[in-house]
């Protein structure tokens, strides 16, 4: 497996612990040690809470307008990264609508993504 593949594996497995977790501190069943690994961290220079942020916003049927927060960490984020998790089938599985993911920027009154 290539670097890049490699790196794009652990992105979307960090994703997966922090969007898993639902920010419920990770009770139970030893998902809070896998989320403490996680929280600090990046993904797209988009810190992982700012990702949970915006979970509600990409998550069909009845999305909500995305929060002060989660527009706050999208204004930082490498938008050009974030295309290369469109295509992703693990966004789907995490019930995020990579339509609705890549619409999230102008929604936010940011540059819309080069996807």
């Amino acid at each position: 497996m290539s670097e890049r593949k490699v790196v794009h594996v652990l992105a979307l497995l960090m994703l997966l612990a922090a969007i898993g977790n639902n920010g419920n501190g990770g009770g139970g069943g030893g998902g809070g040690t896998l989320i403490l690994l996680v929280q600090g961290q990046t993904i797209c220079n988009i810190p992982v809470a700012g990702l949970r942020a915006c979970k509600p916003a990409v998550t069909p049927p009845r999305p909500s307008q995305p929060t002060a927060d989660c527009c706050a960490a999208l204004s930082h984020g490498d938008f050009r990264c974030l295309c290369s998790y469109k295509t992703s089938p693990l966004l789907p599985s995490l019930g995020i609508d990579p339509n609705l993911a890549v619409q999230l920027p102008r929604k936010c009154g940011l540059p819309a993504p080069p996807c």
